[in-house]
């Protein structure tokens, strides 16, 4: 199987695995940068993700638009992919979702942060975008460029980005940290929503952040694990072993 196959495999285990896991429901989306040319991206055409099929994956350029159109209905926030992986040349993998336990992050003034050991991999800080600062009133939704690069701006070098009264945007590396990333954000999420209503909270400290995500980068024994369970959780026996 060639480096693009491969590709569209994992990108179609990534969607199942973050539908299984319950990151996105009928929403939301996942991406990666092409591996030959980082001038386009891989993202489903609009389709639910855990009904994602590999004849369902569509190729884009950095402006949002689809290579071949063949009339398939593009997902309408793909702008948020395209803007990140024009203004991050280092991210090859992206999420976009709405999952509920983060949304309180967002509209308060509680911010995000590692509370336990595989939530480390969200990062050191995680911002807040407010679509409203510069565009006022609209339905919230990330739907042209303009949108996307003032989101993908305020991602700046962190992980994750959170979405005033929307949702959430996750970007790293490659396609199977973004997965892992995407889970861990919402798992984190709930224990620090648990840990608050019993009392002070200890977060991770910078080093033990840092540390944690230095190690992870050095091995990918641990990304393999992580990856065939959670395909296999999704039901992705097929996929895995095509």
């Amino acid at each position: 199987m060639s480096e693009i196959e491969q590709l569209r495999h994992d990108l179609v285990i990534a969607n199942r695995i973050l539908a299984h896991e319950g990151v996105v429901d009928g929403f939301g989306h996942v991406s990666a940068r092409h591996p030959e040319n980082p001038a386009r991206f891989l993202l489903s055409r609009s389709r639910s993700p855990e009904l994602v099929t590999i004849d369902d994956i569509r190729e884009f350029d950095l402006s949002g638009e689809m290579i071949d159109p063949d009339g398939s209905q593009s997902y309408l926030e793909r702008f948020i992919h395209a803007a990140i992986y024009e203004l991050h040349p280092e991210v090859n993998g992206c999420v976009h979702s709405h999952s509920e336990a983060l949304l309180p992050f967002g509209i308060t003034s509680v911010p995000l942060k590692p509370v336990f050991h595989n939530a480390s991999r969200i990062g050191r800080e995680v911002p807040v975008w407010d679509i409203a600062t510069k565009f006022g009133d609209t339905d919230l939704l990330v739907v042209n460029m303009d949108h996307g690069r003032d989101l993908a701006k305020s991602l700046a070098d962190n992980r994750l980005v959170l979405m005033r009264g929307h949702g959430l945007t996750v970007a790293t590396e490659a396609l199977h940290t973004v997965v892992t990333t995407a889970i861990y954000a919402v798992v984190n999420a709930r224990v620090q929503t648990t840990a608050m209503q019993m009392g002070d909270v200890k977060f991770l400290s910078e080093g033990e952040i840092d540390a944690a995500i230095s190690k992870a980068k050095k091995t990918t024994v641990g990304h393999k694990r992580i990856w065939e369970y959670l395909s296999r959780r999704a039901g992705c026996e097929d996929l895995l072993d095509s």
